[in-house]
């Protein structure tokens, strides 16, 4: 301030006290505010003086120009006329960026910004149902994960290519393996229940070792990776065991993207040690195959043990190993990440439904267990009565009243679980009346529906003593068994309380697939139609032809010619291929071996008469004599 007032007194005709008196009229701002743009002043200083640069150089005049969209107009000299240095300081350029204070355009002109077309204003997006779940992404993969997840791969492209049998625990392991250190390295500790769904799976997956038919092993199979899955989740919840049990499938794409960046982040720290475990390997597998071929050469004992340990592969079969090799590759990264950052699907809770009162509740319920009771009443009296007093009382035959009423009686037990979970969900809250009400009604409804399962067993059994036991039949009679399993522990929850119901039952459906296949489902199925057989019944050796490797220890016991018409075709089958160490069965080691020491003779046309006559089906049956079911 006092440079500028010693200038201006300098100035001819300009005193400090006028610019003081100016200050005073503009309220107090001093020659600073209006150095360049007042028409009131105009002089040397205002038409081609450089304005000093300060905190209070912001120009109204200036800025509205600006804001209007005018071009700046450059200053005139100082011998120019009043008039024009009016107007260069009504239109003078605004100062430069380089001080604190720029003008700005008002805010009444600016654009407004488009609003989210799918948000409500003052909301923040909400986050995606993942990434709520999911905690947060994982750490770096480490190398123990790394070569747990590449043994899988080569183990998978080495080992599946032949079959099923050994081969699928022995990749199980080290994907396994991958899972566990992935958790460690995460922090996560081994819990009573993952361990339970753990040695599950692992127990699911001796089933192919054991079975040769492709029914139960399927069941095997889909029910270890849903263990699996529930061992990586932790889940225990009803969403949480139902969504957890496919938890791996949406971990594919994650996992796929970890893996290859643990890869790429470590191959560049590591370089040299990557070449040097190339340079190693390469030459261990030429040690191996020179060694190898000249040992297999010199003795022919040492060549069929390599030849059997050795996994058979050729060019041929290339695109399918790759396509192993890649389907081990991505589920061993998935499970290894989804142990490193688990999903926690218990968060993803169901409302529960809006509470009845107990009379609009509770009176659907009871007139329904009241319809339950007079069929279940009309049951007992029918089937304890024996064959007799069905035909009497029904004038079918008791192998049809049988066939026409399992179904229905299924479908009948489906639905009554689906009603008791709805019945559940609106029930009335109020207090311990309430609870006792409920428990009461839904108990009763569950007895009454355990007496239905058992009375379709017993017509299941009714129709299999008739016509034998088949692959159909007998799963849904062990369906319907489960069912009834489910009753009871739901009985149980309403006792002792329902917060294990949801483990208990996934823990119930393993056990019964596990008991399933180590049943051998195939095996009973030809030991029920033999013993048929030896009661003087019919018997369809086309049908039993049909089975697997695990029928052939009961075939064999059949008279001939029954017995080499039944296994002829085993017989075939084995000549024409020898299966491998991994990818055989304990059910077909055992049939080759049966079939070895006791040769199958060859009955050419005979066979297609032999176990083709009339059976009972026929005596009700009016056009087809063949029963699926």
């Amino acid at each position: 301030m006092s440079d500028q007032s010693s200038e201006a007194s300098r100035r001819p005709g300009v005193s400090p006290e006028s610019d003081d008196a100016r200050a005073s009229e503009t309220g107090g701002a001093g020659p600073e505010a209006t150095c360049g743009e007042s028409p009131e002043a105009p002089g040397p200083g205002s038409a081609g003086g450089e304005c000093p640069e300060g905190p209070d150089t912001t120009k109204t005049a200036g800025s509205e120009s600006v804001a209007a969209g005018f071009a700046p107009v450059p200053a005139q000299s100082a011998g120019s006329g009043a008039g024009e240095s009016v107007a260069a300081a009504s239109v003078s350029a605004p100062p430069s960026d380089t001080g604190p204070d720029i003008p700005k355009v008002p805010g009444y002109l600016r654009a407004p910004a488009a609003p989210e077309v799918w948000q409500r204003r003052g909301q923040q997006p909400a986050p995606g149902v993942m990434s709520r779940l999911r905690p947060g992404p994982p750490q770096a993969i480490q190398p123990a994960t790394l070569w747990s997840v590449l043994a899988t791969a080569l183990l998978s492209a080495l080992l599946l290519g032949d079959g099923l049998g050994l081969n699928l625990l022995l990749v199980a392991v080290p994907a396994a393996l991958a899972a566990y250190f992935a958790a460690r390295t995460a922090g996560r500790t081994l819990r009573p229940w993952t361990a339970v769904w753990a040695v599950g799976g692992l127990a699911l997956l001796t089933i192919p070792a054991l079975r040769d038919a492709g029914w139960p092993v399927f069941l095997a199979v889909a029910s270890a990776l849903a263990l699996g899955s529930l061992a990586l989740h932790g889940s225990r919840s009803w969403p949480g065991v139902l969504l957890g049990s496919l938890g791996l499938f949406p971990a594919v794409a994650g996992g796929v993207r970890w893996g290859w960046r643990g890869v790429r982040d470590r191959a560049d720290d590591s370089r040299g040690r990557v070449r040097t475990v190339v340079r190693s390997g390469a030459v261990a597998v030429v040690l191996l195959l020179v060694f190898g071929a000249l040992f297999a050469s010199a003795d022919a004992a040492f060549a069929d043990l390599l030849g059997a340990l050795t996994p058979d592969t050729s060019i041929g079969d290339s695109p399918w190993r790759v396509f192993l090799f890649a389907l081990g590759l991505v589920g061993a990264l998935a499970a290894a990440y989804s142990a490193a950052a688990p999903v926690h699907w218990d968060g993803m809770t169901v409302r529960p439904g809006k509470a009845r009162n107990r009379l609009e509740w509770a009176l659907p319920l009871i007139l329904l267990n009241l319809l339950f009771a007079a069929f279940i009443t009309l049951q007992l009296v029918v089937l304890l009565g024996g064959y007799d007093k069905v035909m009497k009382e029904t004038g079918l035959l008791p192998a049809e009243y049988a066939r026409q009423g399992f179904w229905q009686l299924l479908w009948a037990t489906v639905l009554t679980l689906i009603v008791i979970a709805l019945a559940l969900r609106w029930a009335p809250r109020g207090g311990p009346r309430d609870r006792t009400l409920v428990r009461s009604v839904l108990g009763v409804l569950c007895a009454l529906t355990l007496v239905v399962v058992a009375s379709a067993l017993r017509r299941m059994d009714l129709y299999v003593d008739a016509f034998g036991l088949t692959r159909l039949r007998i799963s849904v009679a062990a369906v319907e068994l489960w069912l009834g399993v489910v009753l009871l522990l739901i009985i149980a929850a309403g006792v002792f309380g329902a917060r294990l119901l949801p483990r208990a039952v996934a823990v119930s459906a393993a056990v019964g697939v596990l008991a399933f296949g180590l049943l051998s489902p195939d095996g009973l199925i030809a030991e029920q139609n033999v013993q048929r057989y030896e009661n003087r019944k019919s018997i369809d050796i086309q049908y039993l032809k049909g089975l697997s490797a695990d029928a052939v220890p009961a075939l064999n016991t059949l008279p001939e010619p029954l017995r080499s018409c039944a296994l002829d075709s085993f017989r075939r089958d084995f000549a024409a291929s020898e299966e491998s160490w991994y990818a055989s069965s304990w059910g077909e080691v055992r049939a080759r071996d049966i079939l070895e020491k006791h040769p199958v003779e060859d009955r050419g046309i005979q066979c297609y008469d032999v176990g083709r006559e009339a059976d009972e089906r026929d005596g009700y049956e009016e056009e087809d004599s063949y029963d699926p079911y």
